[in-house]
């Protein structure tokens, strides 16, 4: 390429140069983040408790951005298809809003699965404490009662259902079981909380563990009896059901978390501007009232918290999971 050094000047003072050499990469455009549409891509389907994490923020972050913030959801794998694609395509506007599962799954999938470490840490979006329910059939109205009725019946082979094979409520009711010194169980797993708890409600399964703002309505109806609550302090909605910790269950704090993430390496103007957005949301009366309504605590704080939350979970999952031997499908 014969081009005289006053031809490239002229090039670079137009532009020409970094058209010849192809477009930077995308994570380095963000001088003037945001200048376009934003992408929240879940990795379930709608009307779950990640796909309302997404929603609850993205009208507020939008509002503070002064740009669309667009849920997409691309169910699959437990979340990985997502999480892969935010990864894969490297682009500050297509951030991703991942539970706990996320961190589980690099120790339950067959086969590699996205790192949550790899990713850049924004924000908290809400947590959720579980319950340990039973169906109002069942012999048992408190811990030590559901204790006595596992052991009983665990020549028979006592079982839980959970809403999937290696995720959080399967993990989290090992975790309760170790942590109880309980009898191995056997898990049904089903293809999401909603069949789990219907089977449950039905008296199909005797028992599982999951989301508060899950089970709440069928507690409130009486369809289901609630045991304990995995948080450090009762809920609001379940004021009079204990906290494990109050019934002496020793280092089993446990909630399930929606929050939001960026791809590797998301320059960190772009983090403290979506962190920004995000608490902005989460600050609205109407969106933390209705997380609160629905039984989750509100989230918020800084990137830094939320990266200290998913290193906690990464390790904490990750050693139940090799403990108990536990896989994906």
């Amino acid at each position: 390429m014969n081009t005289s050094r006053r031809e490239v000047l002229k090039m670079a003072a137009t532009g020409a140069v970094i058209s010849a050499v192809g477009p930077l990469p995308a994570v380095a455009q963000t001088a003037q983040w945001p200048s376009k549409p934003i992408s929240l891509l879940v990795g379930y389907p709608p009307g779950g408790l990640t796909d309302a994490g997404s929603r609850f923020i993205s009208r507020g972050m939008a509002t503070a951005l002064a740009q669309p913030v667009l849920v997409e959801n691309k169910p699959g794998a437990g979340g990985n298809i997502a999480a892969a694609e935010v990864q894969r395509a490297n682009d500050p506007y297509r951030l991703l809003v991942a539970n706990t599962s996320f961190t589980i799954n690099p120790h339950t999938y067959p086969t590699a699965a996205p790192i949550p470490t790899d990713f850049t840490p924004i924000g908290l979006i809400l947590e959720s404490q579980l319950v340990l329910v039973v169906n109002p059939a069942a012999p048992a109205k408190n811990l030590s009662e559901f204790i006595a009725w596992v052991k009983a019946d665990s020549n028979k082979g006592f079982s839980y259902a959970s809403s999937g094979n290696g995720g959080n409520t399967h993990l989290a009711m090992e975790y309760f079981r170790e942590r109880v010194s309980l009898p191995k169980m056997s898990q049904v797993p089903y293809r999401g909380s909603a069949p789990a708890i219907q089977d449950l409600v039905g008296n199909q399964v005797p028992c599982m563990m999951d989301a508060a703002s899950l089970l709440i309505p069928f507690i409130s109806s009486g369809k289901l009896r609630p045991i304990l609550v995995t948080g450090s302090s009762r809920l609001a909605a379940l004021p009079d059901v204990p906290t494990a910790a109050e019934l002496g269950i020793k280092d089993f704090v446990v909630t399930v978390f929606v929050g939001l993430y960026g791809p590797p390496k998301l320059p960190a103007d772009v983090v403290s501007k979506a962190n920004a957005a995000m608490n902005a949301a989460l600050a609205d009366p109407a969106v933390s009232s209705q997380i609160v309504k629905n039984g989750d605590m509100v989230g918020g704080g800084t990137a830094e918290r939320f990266a200290a939350l998913t290193r906690d979970n990464y390790k904490l999952w990750g050693e139940v999971a090799k403990r108990n031997n536990i896989r994906a499908d």
